[in-house]
């Protein structure tokens, strides 16, 4: 037997060589990508790039010349050496590499342009939202129906008439079974017939398709044939992911180039690696409203700042759309960490009512410029952090530089032991 692959090449003339090398150098590869991140932005990683790998990992097997063995004849069409001529072993047999001018070890770093699905992939390879297999929901599986041909029984709601319809035709053809416009006919020429004998050859045929008429019917119980529809099991993995961000006026241009490239990354993790996930946008000044991805990130509303109201509407929403019996709920949330004073109390209320319903509640705090990351005194900060004293799903990180986004989204949700805690 012959198989002719007849499948289109894709444009990468040497596609398995690429992902060949991909998969020898996937540590190093990693290793780059992290390095590269430092001095990126999202848009820039969003299209892939260029990264540098370190000639030593690249190290194939290869014949160089042994140091040993002594050789006593001339091998033939030689004209330079004679028998008894003594010759200095070349030296530096083994190679070397590359150093850089001045002391100590240096390299020379390979190039290697990674496309946009390779870059994030390296990127989001050790990721996954954290114990989403601990629901029960997640580890079940329900019976999804699916087309499966046709059955000679079933429900009459489930009747394919045009498939019953084509094989009692069928059927009929092949008997012979009379059409009624024969019948019709003859009738009308026994009723014209004026001849007795005629008349009666007329009758007796007429007779014989009457017969046969009744004895093929017009559809038969063999004819009918029922939609079959067969249950496929298939694993239940809802998940929800809120989105909320502070867009009041207290949140400088930089803190909203932070939050938003937060949450363009993180949407772009939970598109890519959990494709039945549904994401929530909540984007809250001192109201707070729920909308879609581009007026998410690009809407150009402002004003003051009441953190209650992001968090009533997402409890709204999970009680109007997501059973926590049915779903796993995971809530982000950006903000610069201030609150109006008297919002405090309901803030913190509002948060204890939420946190039981969700598997998972990261907190960032983005700050100015050239601010301090390890610490923070905001009135939100402060209120979260007690709340997260209490075991609850809590995580919090504060960010102020653009190259410290990768690093804090990635520790918030790196993948974790499905038996442990999630960790503050």
């Amino acid at each position: 037997m012959h198989i002719v692959d007849r499948r289109l090449n894709p444009r990468g003339k040497s596609l398995e060589n690429r992902q060949r090398f991909l998969r020898r150098m996937k540590g190093a590869v990693q290793q780059a990508v992290k390095r590269s991140l430092q001095n990126r932005n999202i848009r820039d990683v969003l299209d892939g790039g260029e990264i540098s790998l370190p000639i030593d990992g690249m190290a194939e097997p290869n014949l160089r010349r042994g140091d040993g063995g002594i050789r006593d004849h001339i091998l033939p069409g030689n004209r330079a050496f004679v028998e008894g001529d003594i010759l200095p072993r070349p030296p530096g047999s083994r190679g070397g590499k590359p150093k850089d001018a001045g002391e100590g070890d240096g390299e020379d770093g390979f190039r290697f342009v990674l496309t946009r699905e390779e870059f994030l992939d390296v990127f989001l390879d050790d990721l996954e939202l954290p114990d989403l297999a601990k629901r029960r929901l997640a580890e079940t599986e329900e019976e999804t129906p699916f087309r499966a041909g046709y059955s000679v029984s079933g429900s009459p709601s489930n009747i394919a008439v045009g498939r019953t319809t084509r094989l009692a035709m069928m059927r009929r053809v092949a008997l012979h079974r009379p059409r009624r416009e024969e019948i019709e006919a003859l009738q009308r020429q026994i009723e014209e017939c004026e001849d007795d004998e005629s008349r009666l050859a007329l009758e007796a045929k007429l007779k014989s398709l009457t017969e046969k008429s009744r004895r093929i019917p017009y559809i038969d119980p063999l004819d009918v044939r029922y939609r079959r529809f067969e249950n496929e099991p298939k694993p239940v993995a809802k998940a929800v992911m809120f989105c909320l961000m502070d867009v009041s006026g207290s949140m400088s241009e930089h803190m909203k180039d932070l939050a938003k490239r937060f949450y363009l990354l993180l949407y772009l993790f939970l598109s890519k690696r959990y494709k039945k996930v549904e994401i929530v946008f909540i984007r809250h000044t001192d109201k707070a409203e729920e909308v879609d991805e581009e007026t998410f990130f690009y809407g150009p509303a402002t004003g003051g700042t009441l953190v209650s109201s992001a968090l009533a509407a997402m409890r709204a929403i999970i009680a109007a759309r997501f059973d926590p019996a049915e779903w796993n709920i995971y809530g982000a949330q950006a903000s610069d960490g201030d609150n109006a004073h008297s919002d405090g109390n309901l803030s913190g209320q509002l948060l204890r009512e939420i946190l039981p319903l969700c598997q998972y509640f990261a907190y960032i705090e983005v700050g100015e410029e050239g601010g301090d990351s390890s610490i923070s005194r905001s009135p939100l900060w402060m209120l979260y952090d007690g709340i997260r004293s209490e075991l609850q799903p809590l995580s919090m990180r504060k960010v102020c530089r653009r190259n410290e986004i990768f690093p804090v989204f990635h520790d918030l949700f790196q993948k974790r032991d499905a038996q442990s805690k999630v960790t503050p």
